[in-house]
């Protein structure tokens, strides 16, 4: 026994496995993290396999210090996804293990559960024709992909709760996954109280030894419902039966950092290799499962109607151009009126400080970030200019530094300065913010939402906070401050977001009576995003989008690869780019097209000079082979790292 070897793989973009001595640790399986060393330091790892003997021609072996978990976190099943995940998005099964297990070493209490009011029921609504038609649809096949595409407010939720009930009855279990469960506390409080005990929530609240705790109660069957974010989509449920993505199109179920997973996909093999449903919703599909949805590939199943007694809201479009402030005369005659009838406002802008960038009115001089190659953002509550990518700070200056002018200002605004605006146009009324820099302070976004849907204040104003998954009875008026911020980003989705958001916003109003209002702000009102998501033509924008993308020859035309070298020195990191893409189009023959290599919409953020390679893959298995084998055979430089996207979701 004392001679058994394990095979441990770590979070570290190295292959592995590494071999190791057990020795007399008899809670040694597979599936158990262990600590052990690898070069100069240890780390916790993977066990992955155990074998007998040694593989052949291994230096002497390292014994493992010690076990973390007196019981496995994983079974082979689940490591075979955590070996396609590796395939997929070419990182090490270590890191894909790492982005799927919670990382706590022990155990912890789980805190209280809220008892807080909710706006939806604990218990069922009764369904209308139309969802019990869909819920039917969902739940007449034990497997396959649907779509609930419907407008905002036609009910969803209700539709995934009730296939829900149906798939508990069945002695199967459900994740449910929410693009940022701050943003979803109304759903998950409604499963808290509706499914009980067999519910689990994960989240970022939670501490890791509390995530492992309520990983345990999913690994023993215990908690059969599970709702969180992305990440939420690995949770171990014993017998999967439904997978839920609410709001399919965000960009938050895309991961950051290595492996590059997106949740959708990680949940359509789960649900092939176990035989379940998966359902998608969303009022604004992504423009790639719009275009599955045409094909056929996914079945479509729509909600056309509000609930409640509410109807899609009246849209007006108001052109900024010449207007003196940042509130156009309508928008302050709509919310003055909205709050004599004793109705609730909310104003969405979505960027963050006082103002976006500060300049020289002499000589042209932006206050740009040292790090980065981005401006800075100006918070007047601090006195501080702020980068929103690496976290620099500094004051903001009096005296240009290139021309030494007095004449030096802000331009553009952000949450901040309308805060300030919207304070001394309505004096009296009660105003709140909600984005980031509000929120820091433990359980305020649930307190500030409480006290909307309560009444208890007349303007909720905020970023993305307020832009979804809310639901407000005395809610009438919406107003975009601006609804042009994400047009100018260097993007081919920059329009498919800005109409999403448009859309999603809107989505507030009008929900519980029929006389709600949207008026989008807006510098470009002929743009096409811009008007058709006014005028409420969804179908035309993805029709005219699709041809766009057909033209181009983007997604879902193609799919992308995309591969970020960076690093201190720019000359470097242009020099490696500039091989790596040859070593590339030498390999990927007519599978594809090579763009670039060029510099990253943002050059620079935290020193690092960035540079990208971006394939259009129009054969994807050939084109994936053709950039593993150029990155297996190119050797970057210690100062120079590489980062694997496939199928991006951002191009920044």
């Amino acid at each position: 026994m004392s001679r058994m070897f394990a095979q441990v793989v770590f979070n570290i973009p190295v292959p592995g496995p590494f071999t190791y001595l057990i020795g007399d640790l008899t809670d040694c399986e597979v599936g158990a993290r262990v600590i052990a060393p690898i070069g100069r330091r240890s780390l916790a790892g993977f066990v992955v396999d155990i074998l007998d003997t040694a593989p052949p021609g291994l230096p002497e072996l390292k014994r493992i210090t010690r076990v973390i978990d007196r019981e496995p976190l994983f079974d082979a099943d689940y490591l075979n996804i955590a070996r396609w995940m590796s395939e997929l998005y070419l990182a090490s099964i270590g890191e894909c293990l790492s982005a799927m297990i919670p990382g706590g070493r022990r155990e912890s209490e789980l805190p209280a559960l809220g008892a807080d009011d909710t706006a939806f029921s604990a218990r069922p609504f009764e369904l209308s024709d139309e969802q019990n038609a869909a819920v039917q649809a969902i739940c007449d096949r034990s497997d396959g992909l649907s779509y609930l595409y419907g407008i905002t407010g036609s009910g969803k939720t209700e539709v995934f709760l009730s296939a829900a009930s149906r798939t508990l009855s069945e002695g199967r279990s459900i994740i449910y996954l929410v693009p940022e469960i701050s943003l979803t506390h109304q759903v998950t409080e409604t499963i808290r109280q509706r499914f009980q005990e067999t519910a689990a929530v994960l989240h970022s609240g939670l501490t890791g030894s509390q995530r492992l705790t309520e990983w345990r109660r999913i690994l023993s069957g215990e908690a059969r419902f599970v709702i969180g974010a992305r990440s939420a989509v690995f949770a171990p449920v014993k017998r999967l039966g439904l997978i839920i993505i609410d709001e399919e199109h965000e960009g938050s179920y895309k991961s950051g950092a290595s492996p590059r997973y997106h949740a959708r996909q990680v949940a359509m093999k789960r649900c092939a290799e176990q035989g379940a449903r998966l359902v998608m919703g969303s009022a604004t599909p992504s423009v790639e499962a719009y275009h599955l949805m045409e094909q056929g590939r996914i079945r479509r199943i729509t909600l056309s109607r509000r609930l409640s007694g509410g109807t899609l809201p009246q849209m007006q479009t108001v052109d900024l151009r010449g207007s003196p402030g940042v509130l156009s005369r309508q928008l302050v005659d709509e919310i003055r009126t909205t709050h004599e009838q004793g109705r609730q406002t909310i104003l969405f802008l979505n960027r963050r400080g006082f103002a976006y960038f500060f300049h020289c009115r002499s000589c042209g001089y932006q206050m740009t970030c040292k790090n980065c190659s981005v401006t800075l953002t100006y918070h007047k509550n601090r006195e501080l200019m702020v980068c929103h990518y690496c976290g620099y700070k500094t004051r903001p200056v009096e005296i240009c530094p290139e021309c030494k002018s007095l004449d030096v200002g802000y331009s553009g605004f952000g949450t901040q300065r309308i805060e300030e605006e919207v304070a001394s146009q309505f004096a009296g009324y009660r105003i709140r913010r909600l984005d980031t820099d509000s929120v820091r302070k433990k359980g305020t976004l649930e307190e500030t939402i409480r006290a909307f849907r309560d009444g208890e204040l007349d303007i909720l104003l905020g970023t993305q906070m307020v832009a979804k998954g809310l639901n407000f009875p005395g809610l009438k008026l919406v107003g975009i401050i601006l609804a042009d911020t994400g047009l100018s980003m260097p993007d081919f989705r920059a329009a498919e977001r800005t109409f999403n958001l448009i859309v999603q916003v809107s989505g507030r109003a009008g929900r519980f009576m029929p006389d709600g209002k949207v008026i989008i702000q807006t510098f470009h009102p002929d743009n096409d995003a811009i008007r058709m998501a006014a005028a409420g033509q969804v179908d035309q924008f993805y029709a005219q989008e699709l041809s766009i993308r057909s033209s181009l020859k983007f997604p879902p035309f193609s799919r992308l690869l995309r591969v970020v070298f960076r690093g201190r020195s720019g000359d470097r990191v242009a020099g490696c780019a500039s091989e790596f893409s040859r070593l590339l189009i030498a390999r990927l023959e007519r599978n594809g097209e090579v763009l670039g290599p060029a510099e990253c919409p943002i050059g620079i953020i935290a020193a690092n000079h960035r540079m990208q390679v971006i394939v259009k893959a129009f054969r994807f298995d050939a084109a994936h082979a053709a950039l593993r084998s150029a990155v297996q055979s190119f050797h970057a430089p210690r100062d120079v790292y590489l980062e694997i996207d496939i199928d991006p979701v951002s191009l920044l």
